[in-house]
């Protein structure tokens, strides 16, 4: 979508044009009511600045729309859609390392009580499961400020590739 679209877009309108970005709506709906923008920079820079506030809460409702890694994401939806691409690289990893990453989710699930979250795209499953292994050394805090910031990530890509 253009940016010239998405500045004058109805309120209801913009924010399902984003809503698969996060299912965080208080952000959706910031971001809206920040509209118009000027450039997709001052959008992406507002949508960062907004995603920088996120702490424990916004970070739980995020959570729920997002698959572990390794699974598949089921759905038509569009944020389903976005996650079966951004997960491909370890739809396609073997057999061991799909394991590996099955087991890595469940010690994570054990010790921190949350799905792990990583961005997925760009990188690999042997990436992606190394990262999980180092994370799980993380204490609860610093570990919350990880996947917080891997979730901003996550929605500053997807909005970046919705609105030009």
């Amino acid at each position: 979508m253009e940016l010239d679209a998405f500045n004058q877009l109805s309120a209801d309108e913009a924010q399902a044009a984003i809503r698969h970005c996060v299912a965080i709506p208080h952000w959706q709906q910031s971001l809206v009511a920040a509209r118009p923008f000027a450039t997709t920079g001052a959008l992406l820079a507002t949508a960062d600045a907004l995603a920088r506030q996120w702490q424990q809460p916004e970070l739980e409702a995020a959570l729920s729309a997002h698959p572990r890694i390794g699974e598949r994401a089921n759905g038509a939806d569009k944020e389903s859609v976005l996650s079966r691409g951004e997960q491909s690289a370890m739809q396609q990893a073997d057999h061991a390392l799909q394991e590996a990453m099955q087991k890595g989710n469940q010690a994570y699930e054990a010790r921190f009580g949350r799905v792990f979250l990583i961005r997925a795209k760009g990188r690999s499953g042997e990436q992606m499961l190394a990262e999980l292994q180092r994370r799980l050394q993380n204490s609860e805090v610093t570990e919350q400020q990880e996947a917080l910031d891997q979730l901003r990530e996550i929605t500053l890509l997807r909005l970046k590739e919705t609105i030009q």
